[in-house]
């Protein structure tokens, strides 16, 4: 059985941190494309952060130097470690896996993430 689960989000003031999982079974991981979205209400769900071929992954504007994408092989799992977080990142975090060789997709839960004071 596939799972893509989330976890670490919550409540965190303006400037704090927050460090999300995105733990995986059931799948080959090195065979998908690992990728974390976000989506706040009212708006459409948006790319964050992802792995791509060359040595720097992609990250959405907003977020650059502020949030980095990481994997550990060995765990299977996928992190979003955010820093000097801000209001306008409130939003449910999710996890993508997207098939390098078929056309499998397979996206989490979602973790709330809320920024406030």
């Amino acid at each position: 059985q596939v799972q893509v689960v989330e976890s670490g989000g919550g409540l965190v003031q303006p400037g704090g941190s927050l460090r999300l999982s995105c733990a995986t079974s059931g799948i080959i991981f090195s065979s998908f494309n690992w990728a974390w979205y976000r989506q706040a209400p009212g708006k459409e769900r948006e790319l964050v952060a992802t792995f791509t071929p060359g040595d720097s992954p992609y990250y959405l504007t907003s977020v650059k130097g502020r949030f980095t994408i990481s994997r550990d092989n060995a765990k299977n799992t996928v992190y979003l470690q955010m820093d000097s977080l801000k209001t306008e990142d409130t939003a449910v975090y999710y996890c993508r896996g997207s098939g390098r060789f078929s056309d499998l997709d397979y996206w989490g839960q979602g973790t709330q993430v809320t920024v406030s004071s």
